[in-house]
């Protein structure tokens, strides 16, 4: 009992420490496993014993006998069932040819390079060699995410890393799950008929349960026969009750059967998707926490003694820094990113989770089987996910700024609310060459924004969704401007750090354009007008208007007609070589005018 409640407790210490300093989880929890497991049975106990022994086979430890290979199992079904719901067809028919590249042609160098490595430095078999390079193909967006998420980059970069660790999670884990099933079923004897035969039997079992179990839990979902308080719990009951059917009617078929499960529920029109992925990933969180643990542990000393050795040392460096870089300037061939965003995707490529949990599931269960050069596979998938996770923590920072790609100066402008009013703000700032992201929790505000051009997300700004997105990096600007001042309020207080380094501001509150008594006068978006009244403004006359300025006596001149006139509203200054600022940024910055535009919104008084 103390050993499953440490392991529990160390696992949320363990994510809460990452969480706390900005590093992926899968470092401190591996090193966590690695002190508890082969550490201590070799340098802190006398009798050689370890503080967690999860221990496969024998009658002591957690998990007796197979009880750790089927608790590993179930824990990774459900981890992939996760990854499986993000892919979606939409995102991959938009990501654009570069990501396209890298997860297919990319992956496929990265497949057959790392293989033909592993299999002359340490003349593991070809299947085992295909294995571990099958297994090393995810990123994985927990390890990306951490590392980038403090490092301002220009959209496009952020996005190639983001969407290449989204989409290539669950298509390198059905690589491996593919590499392992033709292995088990040929007996590691060679591409056989009868392997083909079971391989085939395989394919066919897996994507038919994961199809239909999928689309018999979206139409039970849709007839409202499952009541809401119900619905997490039977899409984890049907998840492991696929992944357990599909692997009695077809032996290791049950890892495919829930990856395509996941990406059939991920690619319907199934209202309370988000609620099952919110439920998934809380789960998974728990169950990462736990299994890395357990498998860090699971480490025999004499299993880490084989990675003390030059070969270890040749292999990470040709697969990080030749077959990675070959990999991406392939990919990116003729595509419009530049010599040092190259540069930065290459050295960017840390393995996650997914390639961790799988090596000791399939690692284990093959050296069980007795295949030979099987005790290789977990330690060297490792040592590649601690030595890319340690490497990418550590210096991506330093190389964005070595090689050129580190923004110096975060310009991008959020702004939070895609109303009437927050679209026709975004749509000028935009035609004058800012980026500009809407953020709105209404998803017909957003599919209005998106129509017209705009970059918008949905997103609940009481989520941690929105600092999650590391194609955020380059906001600097932020302008709350939602019609409910505790929200508007909210958002200055949690993200001016996150996305308001240059300035963060907000729209002034009824309460305090009556009585002109502010909280924070330096971060109103204006202190003569609240939302109702832009929306009037707007409602009545969508339209923005420039008029020249030239000095700061007809800057007042002109801003106390504006005043005036209720359904004229100033918002920005713009100079002639196309610097932008808010009035109140302005006004507290700006000691000269000189050929300027006075920019606002509503009736055009002509002045």
């Amino acid at each position: 009992m103390l050993e499953l409640a440490g392991i529990i407790i160390l696992g949320i210490l363990a994510q809460w420490f990452a969480w706390r300093f900005k590093i992926p989880a899968i470092l401190p929890l591996i090193l966590i496993g690695l002190l508890v497991g082969p550490i201590a049975s070799e340098f802190l106990n006398e009798d050689g014993s370890k503080l967690i022994e999860p221990v496969w086979d024998g009658q002591k430890g957690l998990f007796p006998g197979d009880g750790l290979y089927y608790f590993v199992s179930l824990a990774i079904s459900i981890i992939l069932f996760e990854g499986g719901l993000t892919l979606r067809r939409g995102e991959i028919k938009n990501i654009g040819p570069v990501i396209t590249k890298l997860i297919t042609l990319g992956s496929a160098i990265t497949f057959f390079g790392a293989g033909l490595v592993a299999h002359m430095i340490f003349n593991l078999s070809w299947e085992l060699s295909f294995l571990f390079s099958a297994l090393i193909i995810v990123t994985g967006p927990t390890v990306i995410t951490p590392i980038l998420r403090n490092i301002p980059l220009k959209k496009d970069v952020s996005a190639v890393l983001k969407w290449e660790g989204i989409l290539i999670d669950p298509i390198g884990a059905l690589a491996a799950v593919l590499v392992f099933e033709f292995i088990s079923v040929g007996g590691g004897s060679g591409f056989t008929q009868t392997a083909s035969a079971e391989f085939l039997k395989i394919l066919l079992f897996g994507t038919t349960f994961g199809f239909t179990f999928a689309n018999a839990l979206i139409f039970s979902i849709n007839k409202k026969w499952i009541p809401h308080y119900l619905l997490n719990v039977v899409a984890l009951s049907t998840v492991l009750l696929v992944f357990v059917a599909s692997d009695l009617a077809a032996h290791e078929s049950g890892l495919l059967a829930v990856v395509v499960m996941g990406m059939v529920l991920g690619n319907s029109k199934l209202k309370n998707l988000k609620e099952i992925l919110y439920f998934k990933e809380s789960l998974s969180v728990l169950l990462i926490s736990i299994l890395f643990i357990l498998l860090a542990a699971n480490i025999d000393f004499k299993e880490l003694m084989l990675l003390y050795d030059w070969k270890t040392l040749l292999l990470f460096v040709l697969v990080v820094f030749v077959i990675r870089p070959i990999a991406v300037f392939l990919s990116t061939y003729q595509s419009n990113l530049k010599m040092n965003e190259k540069l930065f995707i290459s050295w960017v490529g840390p393995r996650g989770i997914v390639a961790a949990g799988i090596a000791s599931l399939f690692g284990s269960k093959l050296l069980k089987e007795g295949i030979e050069g099987a005790e290789y596979i977990t330690p060297l998938v490792f040592m590649i996910v601690l030595g890319t996770v340690l490497l990418n923590a550590t210096t991506a920072r330093m190389f964005a700024k070595m090689v050129g790609v580190f923004l110096k100066r975060s310009n991008a402008i959020m702004i939070i609310g895609a109303s009437d009013v927050g679209r026709l703000i975004a749509n000028y700032l935009k035609e004058n060459k800012r980026r500009v992201v809407l953020i709105d929790s209404n998803p017909d505000n957003v599919d209005k924004a998106k129509k017209e051009g705009l970059e918008a997300f949905e997103v609940n700004i009481y989520d941690e969704e929105l600092t999650d997105n590391i194609e955020l990096n380059d906001v600097g600007y932020m302008i709350a401007m939602t019609g409910s001042d505790s929200i508007n309020k909210y958002a200055i207080e949690n993200f001016s750090s996150a996305f308001g380094e240059q300035g963060a501001y907000r729209l002034a509150s009824s309460q305090e354009v009556i009585t002109k008594d502010y909280d924070d006068e330096n971060q109103l978006f204006t202190t003569q007008d609240d939302y109702l009244n832009l929306m009037e403004a707007v409602r009545d006359y969508p339209e923005i208007h420039e008029t020249a300025i030239n000095s700061l006596q007809d800057y007042n001149t002109k801003i106390e007609k504006l005043y005036e006139e209720l359904k004229s509203i100033p918002i920005l200054i713009k100079s002639n070589s196309g610097q932008i600022w808010l009035i109140s940024e302005f006004e507290k910055s700006i000691k000269k005018i000189e050929n300027c535009m006075l920019v606002y919104v509503g009736k055009n008084l002509n002045i």
